[in-house]
């Protein structure tokens, strides 16, 4: 079983359990050229994320820049046409569909992920640590699954040894206090790894995970990280970070409009920190929502 069909298996215990809204519209960002990231993500474009809205309100996140996803979505046969879909037929795309299909079932589980949690009333814990609560700790051996620039030099001001995972060969090489490979393996030797979310995309986090066995912490950050964290969590993962949307209306302009600096005054999200220890457990938010 892979993660993708165990998060799946407890979308469709939601929709047994409870009626879920159909599908409002898919947001995605500004077409305009590539920046680098300045608010301690993973490094690509800021225009990297999309959000899928259902009927009432909640939100999910996906990244969209894995090889034409963005393009195709922007050209495909309509945003118009998931309006009013049924939110668990498209969330199985996840798992029977590819490309496009993959990332639109991923951002709309995440969106009834978060539908479960208003109706559960459960918010999880808020986090100011963009670092997924590392302490780095001189002559640790961490590993980092895609390149979080602006935490480098954080990691290896700290004294430890950083080794960096990448897709991208032509970035393999030895910088002053870290590395950059495509080889896997050299996580087996990290006590601590922090990982995109963009592995629940790319068909690579069981792989990862199995050379992380020796980590005894293992976070996974990102605003792709709004899933039900049981299936993670039982894989290794120790922490889940994510963005929380506090305010739709703000967050949707400032996605669609390219201000994710809230220029406009209004706080539209919040991070948050998911651990194993504090997590209640899918089934009690389920009794709860199907309750309330």
């Amino acid at each position: 079983m892979s993660f993708a069909t165990d998060y799946l298996a407890q979308i469709e215990r939601i929709a047994e359990r409870m009626p879920l809204p159909r599908v409002r519209a898919l947001h995605l960002p500004p077409s305009r050229p590539d920046e680098p990231c300045r608010d301690g993500g993973s490094g690509h474009a800021r225009g990297e994320f999309c959000a899928l809205e259902l009927e009432d309100g909640s939100i999910g996140l996906s990244y969209v820049l894995l090889d034409d996803t963005l393009e195709r979505l922007r050209s495909g046969p309509g945003l118009d046409d998931l309006k009013g879909i049924d939110a668990l037929a498209l969330a199985r795309r996840y798992v029977s569909g590819q490309g496009v299909d993959r990332t639109l079932g991923f951002v709309c589980a995440n969106a009834i992920t978060r539908c479960l949690f208003d109706r559960a009333g459960y918010r999880p814990d808020g986090s100011s640590d963009s670092i997924g609560q590392m302490d780095p700790q001189p002559g640790e051996d961490i590993g980092m699954i895609g390149l979080f620039g602006p935490l480098v030099d954080r990691i290896v001001a700290a004294g430890a040894r950083l080794t960096v995972i990448e897709l991208d060969e032509s970035a393999v090489g030895e910088r002053e206090g870290w590395r950059v490979t495509t080889d896997g393996a050299a996580l087996e030797a990290c006590g601590k790894v922090l990982s995109t979310s963009t592995l629940l995309l790319n068909d690579t986090l069981d792989r990862m995970l199995a050379h992380c066995r020796a980590a005894r912490w293992f976070a996974m950050v990102g605003p792709s990280a709004g899933c039900l964290p049981d299936a993670l969590f039982a894989r290794g993962v120790t922490l889940l970070g994510g963005s929380w949307v506090e305010d739709r209306a703000a967050f949707i302009d400032g996605l669609t409009s390219g201000d994710k600096d809230n220029r406009k005054g209004r706080k539209s999200t919040s991070k948050f920190a998911l651990t194993k220890e504090g997590w209640p457990g899918f089934e009690v938010l389920l009794e709860r929502a199907a309750q309330g």
